[in-house]
């Protein structure tokens, strides 16, 4: 499954600048809200799931490869997170869902832990 796919099925609305999410597949699925848990538990290329909307989640997916994070509960990500997530080629998602809720329609949808 694709990015797109995934951001189209779950509504979420993109915060970074526009790329071919049609050809981005995650590898699986990880969900944290402790940088230091996604850094030593995420595999490359997930997908991450969080809360946080710092720069440091930048960071840390730019780090680990992450295909994309997607940030939850309408958490509000400020202009300086957006412009490093940009500069870093990290993409960002927003979605006023629940991770719990997130993580639930992921695994509907196919997407597993790696």
């Amino acid at each position: 499954m694709t990015l797109a796919q995934i951001a189209n099925a779950l509504g979420l609305a993109l915060l970074t600048q526009e790329q071919d999410l049609t050809q981005i597949t995650p590898s699986a699925g990880y969900t944290s809200d402790m940088l230091s848990c996604v850094m030593s538990g995420a595999p490359q290329k997930s997908l991450w799931i969080t809360l946080q909307a710092h720069v440091n989640i930048v960071a840390v997916a730019a780090l680990l490869e992450l295909s994309a994070v997607i940030i939850t509960e309408g958490a509000a990500v400020d202009a300086a997170t957006i412009a490093k997530a940009n500069e870093k080629n990290v993409i960002l998602f927003s979605t006023p869902l629940s991770t719990f809720e997130v993580a639930g329609r992921l695994w509907e949808l196919g997407l597993r832990a790696g």
